[in-house]
């Protein structure tokens, strides 16, 4: 690929050898993607999808994976499992092209000129930092990078969680300290932004797929018993199952009931290695689908109620108050057939559709013109929030609040305005004020906790509405950094402290040169009025006063050599 070739036409000049040259650009391996991009968009032209192959497998001609394969079989993959999860034309182009900067010749500016800005922006995002720029960095600074773009275009993220499935299907191929690491990451990082868009049937397999390299053992042991007794279980839950079903025919409401079988890794949280213990309740749970409105809902819930005794407490409804990823259902707890307790999740099948695929089948809906935009109420805000404040935080501090803000097991808290803050469980009303913003939490004094006066340090519940009381001259404390408990709170804190510690031991040491110059017979005040100070802090490298006197309060700066230059200076 020549260089000199100006931006945008060295993919129109490849594509155009190729076809001076007669080579058949392997089409047919591009079919399976076509025909799942036309099942969700029937009158989408195919045509730029075609264009974007292309590109990429000239650009990655004569690459190969770890297995031996074309290294343009994984885009291909990579872009079909977004084609089946209906995204649209652009996100599949953008799929083909994503590691066309990052391993070939290819550029950015190129990519620009050939497929416009929309591609661009989301390719970039994607595209990892030069480890061999970034050292220990690259992996913090890519996934901040992946963030900033993610708060222009969710899309970004969305191409990379079908990159990373991907490459968890393949990673057998990786040596094993590698296949360790990638597990681990996506288990900490990329496993959980898919539960934050609501896309747990790829959350399901990267569950399942991190858990096999992770814990093989355990894997292989929960998959030979899931195995073994599924169709046992199967038999023994029918007999629930037809009950339910007449209960909703009473209830003339039609619904599909079905034995969802649970992923191997939520039956290994919650059994372990007590498999001798495993029951059919262990592996399933009821499915009903209502064909119907949410209030169809309820009435199923009746019916279940009906047919099987019910567990107290342990209805929770998500119709009503739906999940921060916008998840939608009913869940509720039973005793069915032997005396065995029987999860059971209720939905519509509109509800079902977006519990499977969340994100992507919003964005769906809103290209075929079906909805309006919502993409927007999935709760990212705290991907801005945090975002807003870590911009010069170091890349240890970002990854350390990302995985704490990434928690699976957040509760919900509120504000008054109805806006969901998760938090991990144990957070405070301190934790709160931070989540809301710095400047909320910096000056926060107590909370009022479902109306009722809290202190900072109060536990929160999941449910609690939360205002937080304010005074322009409080700051954060120690105590205060006591009673956090999540990472972006108690990073702020810490570094508003420091910062105060700075700023203390800065006027303790102008006091200390002031007091020595006018021993001297000068005034330090006209000394920094004529830049005297300023010069001299320079030649000794601090590029602010404050620095230099915090330096001579820490005894770093000997008090007289610097009187001495002061003075000197001054002559």
């Amino acid at each position: 690929m020549g260089d000199e070739q100006p931006a945008g036409r060295r993919g129109r000049a490849l594509r155009d050898a190729a076809a001076r040259a007669g080579r058949s650009l392997g089409m047919v391996d591009l079919d399976p993607v076509l025909r799942a991009h036309r099942a969700g968009y029937p009158k989408a032209k195919m045509g730029p999808v075609r264009r974007a192959y292309e590109t990429a497998e000239l650009a990655h001609r004569g690459q190969a994976r770890k297995s031996g394969e074309p290294y343009i079989i994984h885009p291909i993959e990579v872009t079909l499992i977004l084609a089946e999860l209906g995204m649209d034309t652009a996100t599949l182009q953008a799929a083909l092209l994503h590691d066309t900067i990052e391993d070939t010749a290819y550029t950015l500016d190129e990519l620009r000129s050939d497929f416009g800005d929309e591609i661009a922006v989301l390719v970039d995002g994607v595209t990892k930092l030069d480890g061999s720029k970034w050292g220990e960095r690259a992996e913090a600074e890519t996934f901040r990078k992946m963030i900033l773009a993610a708060a222009a275009d969710l899309r970004v993220l969305l191409i990379k969680l079908a990159d990373r499935l991907h490459n968890l299907r393949t990673l057998g191929f990786q040596p094993a300290h590698k296949q360790q690491r990638i597990a681990r990451q996506s288990q900490e990082l990329l496993i959980p932004f898919a539960e934050r868009l609501g896309m747990y049937e790829l959350k399901r397999e990267m569950d399942d797929l991190c858990f096999s390299v992770l814990q093989p053992e355990a894997h292989q042991a929960i998959a030979a018993a899931l195995a073994g007794n599924e169709a046992g279980g199967r038999l023994i839950l029918e007999p629930a199952v037809r009950r339910l079903r007449a209960s909703l025919k009473d209830q003339r409401l039609s619904a599909e009931v079905v034995l969802h079988r649970r992923h191997l890794w939520a039956v290994h949280l919650d059994v372990g290695r007590r498999l001798d213990t495993l029951q059919p309740a262990d592996l399933f749970r009821m499915l009903v689908l209502v064909d119907g409105e949410d209030r169809d809902c309820y009435i199923a819930l009746g019916a279940v109620h009906e047919s099987m005794s019910p567990v107290p407490g342990r209805l929770k409804d998500f119709i009503s108050l739906p999940r921060f990823n916008l998840y939608r259902a009913l869940h509720t707890r039973v005793i069915a057939d032997g005396g065995k307790v029987m999860d059971v999740i209720i939905r519509t099948r509109q509800m079902h559709r977006m519990a499977e695929r969340g994100l992507a089948a919003h964005i769906h809906d809103v290209a075929r013109g079906q909805r309006a935009d919502v993409a927007g109420r999935i709760d990212l805000e705290w991907l801005r929030r945090l975002l807003a404040w870590q911009n010069d935080a170091s890349s240890a501090d970002f990854l350390e609040s990302l995985r704490g803000d990434l928690r699976p097991d957040l509760i919900a808290a509120f504000t008054t305005e109805g806006e969901v803050v998760p938090l991990p469980p144990g957070a405070t009303p301190i934790d709160f004020a931070y989540a809301l913003g710095p400047e909320i939490g910096n000056h926060a004094i107590g909370a009022l906790v479902n109306g009722r006066l809290a202190p900072l340090h109060a536990r929160l519940e999941s449910g609690a509405v939360v205002h937080i009381l304010t005074a322009e001259t409080a700051r954060p404390s120690a105590e205060g950094l006591d009673a956090a408990t999540t990472p972006t709170a108690r990073l702020l804190i810490r570094r508003h402290l420091a910062a105060q510690r700075a700023d203390d031991a800065a006027v303790r040491g102008r006091r200390m040169v002031a007091e020595a110059v006018a021993a001297t017979g000068w005034e330090l005040l006209d000394l920094e009025s004529r830049g005297v100070s300023g010069s001299v802090a320079a030649r000794l490298g601090y590029r602010e006063l404050d620095d230099l006197y915090g330096a001579v309060a820490a005894g770093d700066v000997e008090l007289d050599d610097l009187v001495t230059r002061l003075t000197t200076d001054s002559a």
